[in-house]
């Protein structure tokens, strides 16, 4: 009996479909392409894994937060460097300031030393000058007659009076000294007496006799 076309077709469709199924339950699951997800279900679509980035995209997004910390140490290096350098020239500066202030001090007490010698050696020249004329005045004062050179030593200077009288030996000055008048023999005896105590350059211009 001759079989018909329409049953032979479900035939073969139904083997078709049973080798798909064993070759389906063989084969491990791919994963699937992209837009298909799309008609998945929400349930489904949360618990699927999310997809990868490249390797080259995540090394660029990881590359400036590892070299932001380098650069901004860098900048407080430098910025340290540099204020160190600054304190280093103003120390440097500071220290020249020190070393000319120095060499000028030296020099002005090199100079005050020269000038201290030069006045030294002036007034040791006045006082010899002085002690020439005192010795010059005593001598003609003791070769005068005690009379005429009371009469002198009356109107002449108190301080000259002083250092004439008080550089006359004792013989010859007693004589001029009674000559005197009282208050100014008094003054001048006064005088004599206390010299010692007086400063060696105490000056009596401005003494008055009482």
């Amino acid at each position: 009996m001759a079989m018909r076309p329409f049953p032979i077709l479900l035939l073969a469709l139904a083997g078709v479909g049973v080798a798909k199924l064993g070759v389906a339950l063989i084969e491990p699951a791919k994963p699937m392409p992209a837009g298909e997800g799309l008609f998945l279900s929400p349930a489904i679509a949360a618990t699927a894994e999310p997809e990868e980035k490249p390797a080259e995209e995540a090394a660029t997004d990881t590359m400036p937060r590892a070299c932001a910390m380098p650069e901004e140490m860098l900048q407080i290096i430098s910025t340290e460097r540099k204020f160190l350098e600054e304190q280093k020239a103003a120390l440097a500066q500071r220290e020249a300031e020190i070393d000319l202030a120095s060499e000028k001090l030296q020099l002005e007490q090199a100079r005050l030393e020269d000038l201290k010698s030069a006045l030294d050696g002036l007034l040791a020249k006045v006082e010899a000058a002085k002690t020439d004329d005192v010795r010059r005045l005593v001598a003609l004062y003791s070769n005068m007659k005690p009379k005429d050179a009371a009469a002198i030593m009356n109107d002449l200077d108190i301080e000259v009076s002083v250092m004439v009288l008080g550089t006359m030996s004792e013989r010859t000055a007693a004589p001029i000294l009674a000559g005197l008048t009282p208050v100014r023999a008094r003054a001048i005896s006064k005088i004599i007496l206390e010299r010692s105590k007086l400063p060696g350059d105490q000056r009596l211009n401005n003494l008055q006799l009482e």
